[in-house]
């Protein structure tokens, strides 16, 4: 099953979850928001509080609350959109989380820095095509070509093959007044005129944005590099929080605090991270040889 930037969310803080020891208070929506309302009216009256509350993937600040009538009121101004997020409607029934640990947009931002982070030891692989013209051996290639793989053209003839070139030349800094996207290919083989060449190359993954985002479908990589991004991410998250004191709203936390010694944290971001390091490597080396360099001459 393709998995999607949502379900890897949920992951990464499931997996922090078990160690920050501190059980997320939990409400909903009892009647549906605008992303302009600054009122929220929660279905249960016990689990309220003031502060940071998530709602989807907005954060907002509430300034007072009252059991009355189960609602929130949001502060003026900054009360919506809250923290960079942004503001919007939500359904009823939308589940909110007060004081949330690891909130969504951040673990989301975290994510995103793991998959901009792994290159160039994990890329995306992508190919591109022309039509040999006698005339011309230099021709433009995608700006996001970092190295190019293989080099091949379709020869004439019913069997339709793919024969690799062996002598070509990529420019990683060409002239953007002839060649817009500043990289191309200069071909030294022997093409037939008006064949058609394909170059294959390797280049940064794509960052996920929508919840909706199939991780392999958007980012270019492959579906084993998951858990990658998701360990990457997890020892990120947990390096800024100090698992000793995040039980602090909870009644047992003086308690609690005296077995989890300050600073817990730290060590286990470096689990999360040494998980993360022997990942990107085994998958590393994958790629490599799922996509190896073909060796070329460069006139």
């Amino acid at each position: 099953m393709s998995t999607t930037l949502n379900q890897m969310i949920d992951e990464v803080r499931q997996s922090l979850a078990g160690y920050t020891l501190k059980q997320e208070r939990i409400n909903y929506l009892n009647v549906a928001i605008d992303s302009d309302d600054t009122t929220l009216t929660m279905g249960i009256g016990t689990n309220l509080a003031k502060g940071v509350i998530e709602i989807d993937d907005e954060l907002v600040y509430a300034i007072s609350f009252s059991t009355q009538d189960n609602s929130v009121t949001l502060a003026p101004g900054f009360g919506r959109g809250y923290d960079s997020t942004t503001a919007a409607s939500h359904n009823q029934n939308t589940k909110v989380i007060f004081s949330p640990t690891f909130p969504r947009q951040a673990v989301k931002r975290a994510i995103n820095d793991t998959i901009q982070a792994v290159f160039p030891r994990l890329y995306a692989v992508d190919s591109t095509t022309f039509t040999f013209n006698a005339a011309t051996n230099t021709y433009a290639i995608p700006a996001t070509a970092d190295t190019i793989t293989a080099v091949s053209w379709q020869t004439l003839g019913s069997s339709k093959e793919w024969i690799p070139m062996k002598r070509w030349r990529f420019d990683k800094n060409a002239n953007t007044t002839e060649f817009a996207t500043g990289k191309t290919i200069t071909i030294y083989d022997v093409v037939s005129p008006g064949r058609t060449v394909q170059v294959w190359y390797t280049k940064p993954a794509t960052t996920l944005s929508n919840n909706s985002d199939v991780f392999t479908t958007v980012t270019g990589l492959p579906a084993s590099c998951r858990d990658v991004i998701t360990w990457g991410a997890a020892y990120r998250l947990a390096a800024y929080q100090d698992a000793g004191r995040v039980t602090q709203t909870s009644p047992e936390a003086d308690l609690i605090d005296t077995k989890v010694p300050t600073n817990a944290s730290q060590g286990l971001s470096r689990f999360f991270f040494s998980n993360y390091q022997l990942r990107l490597e085994e998958e590393a080396a994958k790629l490599k040889d799922d996509y190896p360099i073909r060796l070329h001459y460069v006139n």
